[in-house]
C-alpha cells in the first residue's frame, strides 16, 4: 500500500464519518449553518476534489466548530476526527517524503496508543480486573442502552469474562503489527468491538472515525515490513 493510497483511503472514510456527524445537525436551525459547509466539503474530500485543499479548510472549519460547542463536544471520536485531518494535512503539505510518512506514521501509533491506554487504564482498576466497572456500565450508564441489555449485569461471570476480553484485547492489538494478517484479524476485532458498542449503546460515532484511521495502520505495517 503506498502512502498516496493510503492517504485517499483515509480521505474517504473520514468523509464518511463527517457526513454521518453533519447529518445530526442538519436538522437545527442554529447549527444548520455551521454544519452545511462540513457537509459541502466532505462531499468534495469523498469525491477527491482538491483533496488537500479539502483537508486543510475542514481542518479550519474545525476550529469554528470547536469555538461554538467550547471543545470536542463529543469527546474521543471528535479529537481522534481533529487527529486524522492534522495528519491528513502534513501528509499532503510536509515538504518531504519522509516528512509525510512520518506525520501518517504518527497517526498510526496515535491509534495504536488509544487502545493500549485505554487498555492498560482498564486492567490496572480491580473494578475492571473482577468485572464491577463493566456491570456499573450495563446498570447506571446514561447511555441509550435496552433494559435486556441492562438485565446481563444479573451474569457476573460473564460480564467479568467480556471485561478481560475487552482489556486483552486493547493491551495486545499493537502486538499485531507483527504481520500483516495478524493486523488485518486485529483490526477486524476492534471493528466489530466499536460496530457493537454502536449498536448496543449508541457510540457509532466511535466506530466511523476510527475506522477512517486503519489505513494508516495498515500501511505503517507494510512499511515497517519493507523496512526490515
Amino acid at each position: 500500500m503506498s502512502l498516496d493510497y493510503a492517504l485517499r483511503c483515509t480521505e474517504m472514510l473520514l468523509a464518511f464519518a463527517l457526513l454521518q456527524q453533519s447529518a445530526e445537525h442538519l436538522y437545527v436551525p442554529g447549527e444548520r449553518r455551521l454544519f452545511l459547509p462540513r457537509t459541502a466539503l466532505s462531499l468534495l474530500l469523498l469525491a477527491g476534489v482538491a483533496a488537500p485543499w479539502v483537508c486543510l479548510a475542514l481542518l479550519i472549519h474545525a476550529l469554528f466548530i470547536l469555538q461554538r460547542f467550547d471543545g470536542p463536544y463529543n469527546g474521543g471520536s471528535d479529537r481522534m476526527g481533529l487527529l486524522i485531518l492534522s495528519c491528513l494535512c502534513m501528509g499532503h503539505f510536509m515538504p518531504s517524503l519522509r516528512a509525510r510518512e512520518a506525520a501518517f506514521g504518527y497517526l498510526a501509533l496515535q491509534v495504536l496508543l488509544s487502545y493500549f491506554i485505554a487498555g492498560w487504564v482498564k486492567i490496572s482498576n480491580p473494578e475492571w480486573r473482577t468485572g464491577r466497572a463493566s456491570r456499573d456500565i450495563l446498570l447506571f450508564s446514561a447511555y441509550p442502552a435496552s433494559e435486556s441489555l441492562r438485565a446481563g449485569a444479573g451474569w457476573p461471570r460473564s460480564v467479568c469474562a467480556a471485561s478481560w476480553a475487552v482489556m486483552l484485547f486493547e493491551l495486545g492489538l499493537p502486538v499485531a503489527l507483527v504481520s500483516s494478517q495478524a493486523l488485518v484479524i486485529g483490526l477486524a476485532l476492534a471493528a466489530s468491538f466499536h460496530f457493537v458498542n454502536a449498536c448496543l449503546f449508541g457510540l457509532n460515532r466511535f466506530f466511523w472515525f476510527w475506522l477512517a484511521a486503519y489505513p494508516s495502520l495498515l500501511w505503517l505495517q507494510q512499511r515497517l515490513g519493507a523496512a526490515l
